[in-house]
């Protein structure tokens, strides 16, 4: 880093006089490009063309760039690309041929850090992580007598996440020709057969997904292989890649343990199966979906003895988690909590109600699926086809005079104007909804044709909320922020900010994070907010009537957990930025 800006100086790129700014400035600045560019000392353009002359000269590798700071490397390997004449892959967007890979010996790939993509009656194209290595094109060419290479570049930390994840089927490379050695005898892939092999490959994807904490695993057929992805604190990451001949029997038998029709492939079907793995038992509900090169099927996995989450283990705020722990204790009314799909409410819901459940109250629970059982409470199991919806329990559930009522999800009108009923009525509600954000969803109660007094009177607080990623305590280090987020969140923060991040290692898989916490914004209803809203006060009135009494939108208190070394900023934005 200090080299290439020492070179800069000496080419008359950066002057003396900036250098010396950065280093009087209080207190002193870390002489570096995310500063230079921050302080505007030199513009991003100049960055780029010098760090791809340098490349190109030799001086240094694709590598060194990643450990620059602050800056997209994409654009410079891509300008590189582009000067060397050769193609620039994202390998997140491509499919491997695996039966290439399995041609190479995986040493070799480790060695050179490259990876094959795919062979035609032309050429190979393989990733480099360095285009100008000579030895290491020589060495592979020579694995392919009849055909050239054609060099391509990746990112190195990318080929380097690719090749770990191709070292586990590597390792696995015998069950899978036992698995094609079954086929073979069988001679057919649809018969209820007890391949061992087969079983041992479910258990290891079934074992590797549940020691990295996933939540779903997800088994793909493509045109060329069989993918394995797993979602990991919400994100998506690959596993397993194997032939695409490996998919037919790996699907019958899921099939099989879930009761499914194995022969039906046109049709989606939905199931559940249970297993004991490492001497803790399971349930998995699967889900199969035709797709045009065969099925998606994918997995939920749910934990049986998994303890429920504290509201106040929950990741909220000290700010947020009082003003939404006052609004649960109130005698009536209607508490919602709200956000996209996997943000965390229906495990917000059990938290309040674990919080607020007592043994003189008669609390009733309406829910699709029952994700937990709980003492203390009756849990109703909602059940369409036999016309037990859940407008249809809760007009059964009023009759069974109820202090308390969870409904799992509002879906519709009806269901909307019996919980605000039950709500006027004497019962405190608690429900989700989906919205963006908290000020929102009084507008989508209004437009799911709710009459704004019956609104305004039933309404006590909404919860918006998110889930964000921790930053792995393993391999957190301070960061140095990109200078255009830098400018965007200049208003939330204090004077010489520090930021994290995780460098990735092997405890966080080598993303740089582990786990999720919530980020959150409580909007209590005041007596001035609930008039607004029997009037139809518009969304920027309500904003702003609401800031003036306090309210901390949820940007903002994602914003402060980055200052706090608990996720980062770049994870606020991706999942907070509205």
């Amino acid at each position: 880093m200090v080299k290439l800006i020492e070179m800069m100086l000496k080419e008359e790129l950066i002057s003396k006089d900036a250098i010396s700014t950065l280093v009087k400035s209080r207190p002193p600045k870390k002489i570096s490009f995310a500063n230079l560019l921050l302080e505007k000392m030199i513009d991003l353009h100049t960055v780029e063309i010098f760090l791809a002359k340098k490349i190109r000269q030799g001086i240094i590798t694709l590598a060194h760039l990643e450990k620059i700071e602050g800056i997209n490397i994409i654009p410079i390997i891509e300008e590189v690309a582009k000067a060397l004449n050769i193609e620039y892959i994202d390998l997140d967007d491509i499919e491997m041929d695996m039966k290439l890979f399995s041609q190479l010996p995986y040493k070799q790939l480790l060695k050179y850090n490259i990876i094959p993509i795919e062979e035609n009656d032309l050429h190979v194209l393989i990733v480099f992580d360095d285009p100008l290595d000579m030895a290491a094109q020589d060495s592979i060419q020579r694995l392919f007598p009849r055909k050239p290479i054609r060099i391509a570049i990746s990112k190195p930390s990318q080929i380097s996440a690719h090749l770990q994840r191709l070292e586990i089927n590597e390792s696995i490379k015998g069950l899978v020709a036992d698995i094609r050695k079954d086929l073979s005898q069988e001679g057919n892939t649809n018969e209820d057969d007890e391949s061992p092999a087969v079983l041992k490959l479910i258990d290891i994807i079934l074992k590797s997904a549940i020691f990295i904490g996933a939540s779903d695993i997800h088994i793909e057929a493509t045109e060329k292989s069989c993918i394995i992805r797993v979602r990991v604190d919400g994100m998506l990451r690959q596993s397993f890649t194997f032939d695409k001949d490996v998919f037919s029997p790996l699907a019958s038998r899921m099939k099989l343990l879930s009761n499914l029709d194995i022969a039906e492939k046109r049709k989606p079907q939905d199931g559940r199966f249970s297993a004991t793995v490492s001497k803790k038992d399971f349930d998995f509900r699967v889900s199969t979906l035709p797709t045009i090169f065969g099925e998606s099927i994918v997995l939920r996995i749910l934990d049986k003895s998994k303890a429920m989450i504290r509201l106040e283990d929950a990741g909220m705020s000290t700010f947020c988690y009082e003003k939404f722990s006052e609004a649960i204790k109130v005698p009536y009314g209607i508490v919602l909590v709200t956000g996209p799909t996997g943000s965390g409410k229906t495990t917000t819901l059990y938290g309040a109600i674990n919080a607020i459940k007592d043994v003189k109250d008669k609390i009733i629970t309406v829910e699709d699926p029952v994700e937990y059982q709980m003492s203390g409470l009756q849990q109703v199991q909602v059940r369409e086809h036999v016309g037990l919806g859940f407008a249809d329990a809760l007009k059964s559930i009023l009759r069974q005079d109820p202090d308390k009522i969870m409904i799992g999800e509002i879906r519709n009108q009806e269901t909307l104007r019996i919980a605000i009923q039950a709500a006027l009525t004497g019962h405190l509600v608690l429900s989700t909804l989906h919205t963006n954000d908290a000020i929102s969803s009084i507008s989508r109660i209004l437009d799911m044709g709710i009459e704004e007094y019956l609104v305004s009177g039933a309404l006590v607080a909404i919860q918006a909320q998110r889930l964000v990623r921790k930053i792995c305590t393993y391999c957190k280090k301070e960061a140095v922020l990109d200078p255009v987020l830098y400018k965007e969140i200049e208003q939330y923060l204090p004077e010489n900010p520090t930021f994290y991040k995780g460098e990735g290692c092997k405890e966080c898989g080598h993303t740089g994070y582990s786990g999720r916490e919530m980020i959150s914004e409580v909007l209590i209803i005041s007596e001035e907010l609930a008039r607004m809203i029997a009037k139809v006060a518009s969304k920027e009135d309500l904003t702003k009537q609401a800031v003036e009494e306090g309210f901390v939108t949820m940007f903002e208190d994602g914003v402060h957990k980055a200052l706090e070394g608990k996720s980062t900023i770049e994870e606020i934005f991706r999942v907070a930025r509205l």
